[in-house]
């Protein structure tokens, strides 16, 4: 089917599993696991608690606004493969041609080409919705920043579900964020398809021991707990 082999869709197969479950453990049982993404969110909730008590909020207006650059950086980047990935797709006969004239001489055919270019065209747009989505986010919660009373109203109920508010969305659009990080990562992965069915399961699998280790087992995670 698609010019894949059965190996192929093993290795595809073992792809799609470790991405989902992976995304399982960080997210759905966040609390449980208490990795660095967890620990952060709490350091989220922190940062509001504070940010309520002071009635100068430039510094956390500049936080907010530092990272939705960081999300605006990876939603272009994202774009930029996009394009390139359809190039890839439009010199499909001379890229081709390209790969069987290599060392290790891999057999691929159009059909092969196309659909492996073609997964991953879909990576790369996954994650630029997950970054645009995310930036967006971040641009609420500059407002519900905003919107949180003075100081002079510090300690009122108000002020509180506010910056409760405020380090929710926060929070919510890190994990956006997060998400399309983590499809950057299983993106490296997915290029070793490109070079067999056997190395895409090891670079798979490499990805997701790299970036488990820097959830759960990392210096950073380490310094903030």
């Amino acid at each position: 089917m698609l010019g894949l082999t059965p190996l192929d869709a093993v290795s595809l197969a073992f792809f799609v599993v470790a991405w989902i479950g992976y995304a399982w453990l960080v997210d759905s049982r966040a609390r449980q696991t208490r990795g660095l993404t967890a620990v952060m969110a709490d350091y989220r909730q922190r940062w509001m608690d504070e940010m309520r008590l002071r009635q100068n909020r430039i510094i956390d207006g500049q936080i907010n606004m530092t990272l939705q650059q960081g999300t605006a950086f990876f939603a272009s980047t994202s774009l930029l493969a996009v394009g390139a990935c359809l190039t890839l797709i439009g010199a499909t006969e001379r890229v081709v041609d390209i790969v069987r004239t290599l060392p290790f001489g891999l057999p691929m055919d159009r059909a092969q080409w196309e659909v492996k270019v073609a997964g991953l065209t879909l990576i790369f747009v996954y994650a630029f919705f997950k970054f645009a989505w995310a930036y967006r986010l971040f641009n609420y919660c500059a407002i519900l920043i905003g919107a949180t009373p003075d100081g002079d109203r510090r300690m009122s109920d108000e002020a509180k579900a506010m910056a409760d508010r405020a380090a929710r969305m926060n929070a919510i659009a890190a994990g956006h964020f997060n998400r399309g990080q983590r499809a950057y990562f299983f993106a490296l992965g997915y290029l070793g398809w490109f070079a067999g069915p056997y190395l895409f399961i090891v670079t798979t699998a490499a990805v997701v021991f790299v970036i488990y280790r820097r959830q759960f087992a990392s210096a950073s995670l380490r310094a903030v707990q």
